[in-house]
């Protein structure tokens, strides 16, 4: 046996520092969407492939920064489904503060306990006020009257803000729950967006005609016939829109002011764009009926002084053997002048798995609302 003097002491095992900065995620609510990082070091960027994480158990995400990156002082970050709306909150569906890390090496733990889903859920206190226009408002132009409302920011009442306004058609599908159809719940998503300062806008809901909805919305002579759809849109630029921004704090400017609609009533705004850019410069256009009109005309392309113009255009994959066509192809239409891609932005927005209904069109509606208004990027 050695003597005790002659044994070395044992040093203890130096601690493996991982040279790269490791993020690893867990998270109580998991399901099958991807997960991104965006922060202060890619421009809050929802679906940057450099910064998608990797899947390595249920609930467990893990992403290593490459060697070459180059930190901020701060590294400032949230997590992501893939977008906003996807975005992270807490346990109790509150929306969270960004994340903060100064480490440049090691493991760096993390935790999220629910992500949002579709904007939802939200917060009763954000929700717009929703004020009922006129039970009958008059629309000469048709010798008609309508149910017309407004969607009014959540604390309208006690600002001083003027808001940009957004005039949508079949206000029936929009926000009432008894809906025979479901609603794009309208409400929910700007009480959601609200929180994140993107959802400020007036909406003006103007209700559709019933068993004439087809009529009115029909614009000229198409394969369905003779429509009011010029009328209709007269109303909406030279009786409605004086009067709402007669009677609520708008921004009136065309910058300012956007129209939309689904199916017949994306139809009918695509024509109130076309025959009034000097009112509408956003257009929000949901699954268009373009195949009533396929040769339609563009003659606004046409103007002298071509100003700046925003178009959302949405279309699903399960809608119709010719919805995706017309929609690509109306697109290319709309930018094949060169002087006007300056002037022009357009986002298309396609899913593939989308069906000609409400539900699709509530997904779409806070992003498109939030690009059309909101976002300064370039498409």
């Amino acid at each position: 046996m050695k003597p005790a003097e002659n044994i070395l002491p044992q040093r203890p095992e130096k601690e493996i520092i991982e040279p790269q900065l490791n993020l690893l995620l867990t998270t109580d609510e998991d399901d099958d969407r991807p997960v991104y990082i965006s922060g202060n070091f890619n421009n809050w960027i929802t679906q940057d492939k450099h910064f998608l994480m990797e899947k390595v158990g249920k609930g467990l995400y893990h992403y290593k920064f490459p060697f070459d990156f180059k930190y901020p002082d701060e590294l400032l970050y949230k997590f992501t489904r893939g977008d906003w709306s996807e975005v992270e909150i807490d346990k109790y569906g509150n929306r969270t503060e960004n994340r903060s890390c100064k480490q440049h090496s090691g493991v760096k733990k993390e935790h999220v306990a629910k992500w949002r889903h579709n904007w939802l859920p939200f917060k009763t206190n954000f929700l717009p006020k929703v004020h009922l226009v006129s039970e009958e408002f008059e629309i000469p132009q048709l010798n008609k009257k309508r149910k017309v409302w407004a969607l009014l920011p959540h604390d309208y009442e006690t600002s001083t803000v003027h808001y940009p306004v957004m005039y949508l058609q079949d206000a029936q599908n929009l926000f009432n729950e008894k809906a025979q159809y479901g609603n794009w719940e309208i409400d929910k998503k700007l009480a959601v967006m609200a929180e994140y300062n993107i959802g400020n806008i007036i909406v003006v809901a103007v209700e559709h005609a019933d068993n004439e909805r087809i009529i009115e919305y029909n614009v000229g002579n198409t394969v369905l016939g003779s429509g009011q759809g010029k009328k209709y849109i007269r109303f909406l630029t030279d009786t409605l829109k004086p009067f709402i921004d007669d009677n609520f704090r708008t921004k009136p400017e065309r910058e300012y002011t956007g129209i939309g609609g689904s199916s017949m009533g994306g139809l009918v705004s695509i024509f109130s764009g076309i025959m009034y850019p000097e009112v509408f410069g956003k257009l929000m256009i949901f699954s268009p009926s373009l195949w009533v009109v396929p040769k339609i005309k563009l003659s606004f392309l046409d103007m002298d002084e071509p100003q700046d113009t925003r178009i959302y255009l949405y279309a699903g994959g399960d809608e119709s053997a010719t919805m995706l066509d017309h929609v690509k192809n109306f697109k290319k239409r709309l930018l094949k002048k060169d002087a006007l891609n300056d002037k022009m932005k357009i986002r298309l927005s396609i899913n593939q798995l989308g069906k000609h209904n409400e539900v699709y069109w509530s997904d779409e509606f806070p992003k498109a609302i939030e690009w059309l208004y909101f976002s300064t990027k370039e498409e």
